[in-house]
């Protein structure tokens, strides 16, 4: 699947609330002062930066986009498991 193909299905996952946070993710996001509000902006304004493929679990999904307050570049790490439901894995602030 194309790249922006994978793109709008992790997008319509968050739309549709269709994505859980890892505990990592949830740590991580802890650390650098982010909630899940900057977690969906940064999918929803972001782009695919890496496509990571050598996992027996799945491929993961490299997400570079902004926070919510439009200046916080946001680095997401997802996957999709079962029935389509997307797994973010985790989160980290970039620079």
């Amino acid at each position: 699947m194309p790249p922006q193909e994978v793109l709008i299905r992790i997008r319509e996952a968050v739309l549709e609330q269709q994505y859980t946070l890892s505990e990592h993710a949830y740590d991580e996001m802890d650390q650098d002062d982010l909630d899940a509000l900057d977690v969906e902006s940064a999918i929803l304004t972001g782009s695919i930066e890496k496509e990571l493929t050598h996992d027996p679990r799945g491929t993961r999904y490299v997400i570079v986009g902004t926070a919510c307050d439009l200046r916080t570049s946001v680095g997401v790490v997802v996957r999709f498991v079962e029935a389509g439901r997307l797994l973010v894995i985790t989160v980290y602030e970039i620079g």
